[in-house]
């Protein structure tokens, strides 16, 4: 049996902080980690710029961003899903 091709992609899940951008929203992605010295769980977040086609994120939504291949030099990740629209 041969390969595909296909890899599993990424994907997360975190909140939109800003769509000042055309086509791209900054995804900020919360996770616990344990101190290995403490074991205390510490919440650590990383900032990813997505590609959004459509324009349809807004700030304060939380989306599902998937990994893909680059798509400009800070850019490789898609916004796959809008899971919960903020109120605006």
């Amino acid at each position: 049996m041969q390969n595909s091709g296909q890899r599993n992609k990424r994907t997360m899940v975190g909140n939109v902080t800003s769509d000042k951008m055309d086509k791209t929203v900054v995804v900020e992605v919360s996770t616990k980690v344990k101190h290995p010295t403490y074991k205390k769980y510490i919440r650590k977040s990383s900032k990813y710029k997505a590609h959004d086609p459509e324009n349809r994120c807004a700030i304060g939504d939380t989306v599902a961003i998937t990994e893909c291949r680059p798509l400009s030099k800070d850019k490789c990740w898609r916004v796959s899903d809008i899971v919960v629209q903020a109120v605006k």
